[in-house]
């Protein structure tokens, strides 16, 4: 779970990040933030993983009151986000399966039960062929399906991604949106995904529209087909965008 009460951030300099945003993403949600560079987007995912403290307002995250957490308490919230990168950040010298564990191996908890668990999370998202495969022989959705897996590895309560799809090609970013849904469906994986692309937003339960540091508009999809709301959400971009 993810809520922000009447958060503002404020950089040095005046620059004014975030102005009293409110958001609740609940447990088992599907929600994407959406909104053109400097709209505040990078700031929320700094707020969430306690890289910084927001000027004004309260943060909670996974059952953590941020504004009370000592700093030697942050590794413990970490623990409960997997993060997914832009640009996979998978290493080139360990196979899929060992870049899968490699949280499990970081954090002392490696073993048999996690190579099953990784043996499982290779058969969800369709990539049990290829886990003795090293990343530089694997195509671009592959190489972002196993950062999706590593980022479960560990069952975390949260999965933030940030532009998971920005370097792909439509059919591997539909690949990659996929293995989001299984992560729902499949492991009741809560996601916030950070994003500028109105096709792999128009997958979500809830799209957060930001500008200029302001929640615009809450988007709920509910029993729409997607098709139809992707046109609902560009129909309110192209709003956003004239006023």
């Amino acid at each position: 779970m993810v809520e922000m009460r009447d958060v503002s951030v404020v950089y040095s300099g005046g620059v004014d990040a975030l102005h009293n945003v409110n958001l609740k993403i609940n447990d088992g949600d599907f929600a994407f933030v959406v909104g053109p560079s400097g709209a505040g987007k990078s700031t929320m995912i700094k707020l969430i993983l306690k890289e910084i403290n927001p000027s004004s307002g309260t943060v909670f995250v996974n059952g953590y009151h941020l504004g009370k957490l000592k700093q030697r308490q942050v590794p413990a919230l970490r623990r409960t986000i997997g993060f997914v990168f832009q640009d996979f950040l998978l290493l080139d010298g360990l196979t899929v399966q060992q870049n899968i564990l490699l949280p499990a191996i970081i954090g002392g908890t490696a073993g048999p039960a996690m190579e099953q668990r990784a043996d499982q999370l290779c058969q969800v998202f369709g990539i049990s062929a290829i886990r003795e495969k090293y990343p530089a022989e694997i195509s671009g959705g592959e190489k972002q399906r196993t950062a999706v897996a590593r980022a479960l590895i560990n069952n975390p309560l949260l999965i933030l991604a940030d532009e998971p799809t920005g370097n792909l090609d439509s059919k591997s970013s539909r690949a990659v949106i996929s293995s989001f849904e299984q992560a729902k469906q499949s492991l009741e994986a809560t996601i916030f995904m950070v994003t500028h692309d109105s096709f792999a937003a128009s997958f979500c339960d809830r799209v957060i529209i930001l500008q200029d540091g302001v929640v615009w508009r809450v988007l709920e999809k509910g029993t729409l087909a997607r098709t139809t709301f992707q046109d609902q959400l560009l129909d309110a971009i192209r709003e956003m965008g004239r006023e």
